[in-house]
């Protein structure tokens, strides 16, 4: 059987550390790189931080938007950067926050978790905001398929809060409602569940909220969002060695030199162990 997501998860961690870098091509950062707004350049970018990093660090975050918006060419790159990526020893995050019911939700779960579609992904963000049972198709094929979820709760986006900090009417916000379906997900599992959780390191204090989901907890926020690694702890107390920090443009603005590319990530990852408590 695969080894699931979780343990997978778990040991890159351990060896690599909980640093997770985006992929996001975006127009503006091809410019600052010099690069065309084309297909050209994106393939050129994401070659690059692949493989600039893939032998350090833990995870690699695509944003499928950015490759999505070039049309069919576009998403060949992206199912290469995948493939390379993963073959490289990095797992891959695909970050196309997918979310619709029944058959729809099932064709995506295909999409991006069916072990042989070109844009095979380790694991892959989620909306549940159709309801979290809408999920159960890609629920059911993650676990098939050894790969992992990763379930929008606590955003770091303002706009965020008027849909998850909505109390529904047994009192619990929908956020801390959707931790607490995770949480079940990933009972008894060791040593991570393969569902997590999307949970901004921008949010403050939320020792209100129960972390402890046995699985990882996505972080997006740290770097140019404004969050620090010195942050974490703060933010998500006793889970924060299940906590995996997403960095994105603070890496990425240091490229194209492969070098810089590894030196900044390399700081992000000296300053979260920093941060971390001692074993």
């Amino acid at each position: 059987m695969t080894e699931p997501f979780g343990a997978r998860l778990r040991h890159a961690m351990d060896e690599r550390g909980p640093l997770c870098v985006g992929i996001d091509p975006h127009a503006a950062l091809l410019t600052e790189w010099g690069l065309a707004d084309d297909v050209s350049g994106l393939e050129r970018f994401s070659r690059t931080v692949v493989e600039a990093l893939s032998d350090r660090v833990a995870v690699f975050k695509p944003q499928s938007a950015f490759f999505e918006r070039f049309g069919s060419r576009g998403v060949a790159v992206l199912e290469k950067t995948v493939q390379e990526a993963r073959a490289a020893g990095a797992l891959v995050l695909m970050d196309a926050k997918r979310g619709d019911i029944g058959s729809t939700m099932a064709a995506y779960a295909e999409a991006f978790l069916r072990k042989d579609s070109p844009l095979f992904s380790d694991a892959l963000t989620v909306s549940p905001y159709l309801g979290y049972g809408s999920l159960s198709p890609a629920v059911a094929l993650a676990r098939e398929s050894g790969a992992g979820l990763f379930v929008l709760a606590l955003t770091s986006n303002p706009e965020g809060g008027e849909v998850q900090h909505a109390v529904r009417a047994d009192g619990r916000n929908v956020g801390a409602t959707m931790l607490a379906h995770l949480a079940a997900e990933n009972t008894g599992e060791e040593p991570l569940g393969s569902f997590g959780a999307v949970v901004g390191a921008t949010l403050g204090d939320l020792s209100t909220y129960d972390l402890d989901i046995n699985g990882p907890l996505l972080a997006p926020g740290v770097g140019a969002q404004g969050a620090t690694p010195a942050d974490l702890p703060r933010v998500f107390g006793a889970a924060i060695r299940n906590v995996v920090p997403n960095v994105s443009r603070g890496v990425l603005r240091h490229g194209p030199d492969a070098g810089a590319l590894r030196d900044s990530a390399e700081r992000f990852a000296d300053e979260i162990r920093s941060a971390l408590p001692s074993a």
